[in-house]
């Protein structure tokens, strides 16, 4: 879920008939204050209530107020939630890709030395048999996902893997960074919603005080 994918009517409450009073309108963009470089919303503390509340026309109410944050705190769990299986499954392919290279550069250095390279696979889940790789052809295939794989010198094979890895550790670098993003910004939420409920429980304190 990016920008784009969060609702822009978040939290809109109308009057449901003509005899109720109108109730305030907000949007996406009165409660985010823009976007990370991957379009993550950015959430827009609530410095002062008073003010903010009464920015909308008519001034909104604490539980419009609590349930547009709420909304938005859901958004970004969500968000959370893909973030946190991207990242796991790029920890877990970065080194798939570190190994395929480490053995791409070993099968190279056997067709320099002129020599095979011996190995052993696997024939079931505690069966391996021995083998002995030809090397001199230059030649190795690599799975490419979805039940294909490709034929590749080992040349074009290493700077496949090689691009694939750095793209693999600079994708971690960013799922990183908009996890930890991410999070700020559910505590950036969470926080708003506790500052309304107490301003909230302050307002009906003092009315209550002053009708007294």
């Amino acid at each position: 879920l990016k920008m784009a994918e969060i609702t822009s009517s978040i939290a809109t409450a109308e009057a449901s008939n003509d005899n109720e009073a109108p109730v305030a309108n907000i949007s996406l963009q009165n409660i985010i204050d823009g976007t990370n470089e991957r379009s993550i919303p950015k959430t827009k503390f609530i410095d002062d209530i008073d003010m903010f509340s009464g920015s909308f026309d008519p001034p909104a109410s604490p539980e419009l107020l609590i349930g547009a944050y709420s909304d938005l705190h859901s958004k970004f769990k969500q968000i959370e939630q893909q973030l946190t299986e991207k990242k796991a499954h790029r920890e877990k392919s970065i080194p798939e890709i570190e190994k395929s290279i480490k053995l791409v550069r070993h099968l190279m250095q056997k067709k320099e030395e002129g020599d095979s390279a011996i190995t052993r696979y696997n024939l079931a889940d505690i069966v391996y048999a021995k083998a002995e790789v030809d090397c001199s052809q230059g030649i190795v295939n690599l799975w490419l996902g979805a039940d294909v794989m490709l034929e590749y010198t080992y040349e074009e094979a290493l700077e496949l893997l090689t691009a694939k890895e750095s793209k693999a550790k600079q994708d971690l670098e960013d799922v990183t960074e908009d996890l930890s993003f991410t999070r700020n910004q559910i505590i950036t939420c969470e926080v708003n919603i506790s500052r309304v409920y107490n301003w909230d429980v302050r307002r009906k304190r003092a009315s209550a005080a002053g009708s007294n």
